[in-house]
């Protein structure tokens, strides 16, 4: 997750970070900035150049992590993007 935020433009990163605090400080939010996904996952949607940076977390114990980033172009979500944060997820939970 780090390193594809590392990799956005200057803009796109706080645009993006903007976001990420809003939804942390705010919780629990809903549209637009907050989209449930499925059970223990949702997303913040952000505006940036090249179209809807999105960012898959979860929230455990009052805790947001961020489990996956890209960058959404198509109106379906890519099944590979979710496929990669529940992987994520899983981990996550398999090492507490």
């Amino acid at each position: 997750m780090r390193e594809w935020l590392r990799d956005q433009k200057r803009e796109d990163r706080k645009a993006i970070g903007g976001d990420i605090k809003t939804a942390q400080y705010g919780w629990p939010l809903g549209m637009p900035l907050i989209r449930k996904l499925e059970p223990g996952l949702w997303e913040v949607r952000s505006d940036i150049d090249k179209g809807i940076a999105r960012v898959i977390f979860t929230v455990e114990h009052d805790t947001m992590i961020l489990l996956h980033g890209f960058v959404k172009k198509s109106a379906k979500m890519p099944p590979g993007e979710l496929k990669t944060a529940n992987a994520r997820l899983t981990q996550l939970r398999g090492s507490k």
